[in-house]
Parts: structure tokens; C-alpha cells; sequence
């Protein structure tokens, strides 16, 4: 038996990311006719049999078979190239964005790369994170809303006000606003990627993506944030007042205490 269909993902790194922003490809992994039918004692034929084969480029600036350097002192080597006749507009179904650092910088082939596909009509594009920065440079957030992480709201209010997006991160995980999706903070990811399976039950079918976030263990968070922003910085302001006392109480760097 053969997967009916072939969803293409395109893994868009044009510099270092997040380790766990890239994780939660994964999940697309796990959907796929190539990982259920490998677990055909656990997964049902009836499932496995709807799930389509999932083909992930790893899509850079470097030359492919080149290690892009991650955190956690990870790398991953890039598949393809952005010229790549592969890799071009029309040829994607998804482009996933992991978080850059949020001071880095692109040129014109990045960006125009990135808005080439956002605008075609059969290619979704995933932000998570601080993606929304690479987003937001290549302008595909115009008049948007959208998300990115809740600590950097304000800075990206600011750095893309031209844009006119409205920026819902203070109060949602991920937000989807027609094929664009977008989410706040690393693990939020996984909630992005989960919600978007469900959503596009063309592409993966009810029973093929409840299986895969039965078999990952994710998406059964809420899309708005349990606890409010304004709970949320005072936590992160406890925190740091926590570790400003604790380090008063520090006799040397080996952790003992007066």
C-alpha cells in the first residue's frame, strides 16, 4: 500500500535557531504514512492508510550537506540551498519558521524568498517564535494578526508598526489569520503545528493527526494562555528578584552561603 498523497515541508533556516522551535517538525514526522505504517502492531491500517507521506527539506543559505549550527550545541545539516528548483514558490505545502535571534538580519534573497511563497494560494507559513521577526522583515505580517513571543511584544509593535499587524501574543499561544499561522514562545510549536493538522483535515486526516498527538504527547493546551500577561511578568519579576537575593546571600562562586 502507497500513501495516497505527499505533503511537502520546507524547514526555513536561513540562520541559527532555537533548538526547541525546530523540534516540533517532528510532529509532521509522526503524522506521516512512513512513521504509522512503521508501527502497524500499535496503529490501525484504517489509520495509517489515510496518512500521507511527509517529504521536510531543511532549507538555508549555506550549501547543502552543511551544518547550520543550533543552541544546545546541536547542528543540523542544510538539505537544500534557497535556489534550489525543489525549494521554489508553488512547490511547498508548509514553510516552517523556527525563532532566529531576534538582532539577526537578512538580506533581500531571504526575504523575497520567504514572500515569494507566502504568496502562493497552496502554501501555509508556520511562524514560532521569534519567526515572526524573519516575518515581519520579509513583510508577510501586513495587517495580520499574529502572535510571537509574549516578552517581546512591545519591541515588535514598535520594530514592525508600519505593518499595521495586530499583535494578539499577549493573550494567545497561536493565532491564524488565513494561511498564516503564527505562535508565541518555543514550546508553543507544538501547539501551533498541532492545531494546524487538525485544521487542515485535507492534508491529514481527524484520525491521522489524533493519533500523532496521542503518539507525541501534545496539542491538549489551551489556545488562550491560562494565565494573563499582567500574571505573567510579575512571575518573571519574582524570579529575578528571587536570584537577586539569593545571590546577596552568596559567599563565593562555589554556592555557599554566609
Amino acid at each position: 500500500m502507497a500513501p495516497q498523497k505527499t505533503v511537502h515541508v520546507g524547514v526555513f533556516l536561513p540562520s541559527s535557531v532555537q533548538l526547541l522551535d525546530l523540534a516540533c517538525v517532528d510532529i509532521f514526522s509522526t503524522g506521516s504514512y512512513e512513521y504509522l505504517s512503521s508501527l502497524s502492531s500499535l496503529v490501525p491500517e484504517a489509520v495509517y492508510s489515510q496518512a500521507p507521506s511527509v517529504k521536510i527539506y531543511y532549507i538555508g543559505t549555506l550549501p547543502p550537506s552543511t551544518p547550520l549550527n543550533l543552541t544546545a550545541s546541536a547542528s543540523l545539516l542544510i538539505t537544500h540551498h534557497i535556489s534550489s528548483p525543489d525549494v521554489q514558490p508553488g512547490k511547498l505545502d508548509i514553510i516552517l519558521i523556527p525563532g532566529p535571534d531576534p538582532n539577526a538580519a537578512w538580506d533581500k534573497e531571504v526575504t523575497g524568498w520567504l514572500s515569494a511563497h507566502a504568496q502562493q494560494e497552496g502554501t501555509d507559513i508556520l511562524s514560532v517564535c521569534t519567526g515572526i521577526y524573519l516575518c515581519g522583515a520579509a513583510g508577510i505580517i501586513k495587517e495580520k494578526k499574529v502572535c510571537g513571543p509574549r516578552g517581546l511584544q512591545s519591541d515588535l509593535k514598535k520594530k514592525f508598526a508600519a505593518l499595521g499587524a495586530d499583535w494578539v501574543g499577549d493573550e494567545f499561544r497561536w493565532v491564524r489569520d488565513g494561511r498564516f499561522w503564527s505562535c508565541g514562545g518555543i514550546t508553543n510549536g507544538n501547539d501551533l503545528v498541532a492545531a494546524y493538522m487538525r485544521a487542515r483535515g485535507d492534508r491529514f486526516s481527524g484520525p491521522v493527526a489524533e493519533f500523532a498527538m496521542m503518539l507525541t504527547e501534545t496539542g491538549d493546551r489551551p489556545q488562550k494562555y491560562e494565565v494573563g500577561n499582567v500574571r505573567f511578568t510579575l512571575g518573571v519579576v519574582w524570579q529575578i528578584l528571587k536570584a537577586v537575593v539569593m545571590g546577596f546571600g552568596r559567599k563565593d562562586g562555589k554556592g555557599k552561603r554566609d
